[in-house]
């Protein structure tokens, strides 16, 4: 069972969350997801990122994404422009 954020559940975070993803980089994001194979679903991303220890910012980020299939990095970098 995937891992539940209870401060992050429907968008809502917490002010030190919020700073925490508010300075999550692009290039920072990508490499959190480097060696990924598209198509993937949101669910493929986060699980992707745990696996590359990706910090927990990434996560939050990613749980944030409309859940969907995308094509390619350059999806994910417009979903990342879409939810930050």
């Amino acid at each position: 069972m995937p891992e539940e954020r209870p401060s992050v559940r429907g968008g809502q975070a917490s002010a030190a969350q919020t700073a925490s993803v508010e300075k999550l980089s692009a290039s920072a994001f990508q490499k959190s997801l480097h060696g990924i194979d598209y198509p993937a679903g949101k669910q493929d991303l986060i699980n992707h990122a745990r696996k590359n220890k990706a910090p927990d910012s990434v996560i939050e980020v990613l749980e944030m994404f409309e859940d969907k299939t995308f094509q390619s990095a350059a999806d994910v970098s417009q979903e990342f422009g879409r939810v930050k």
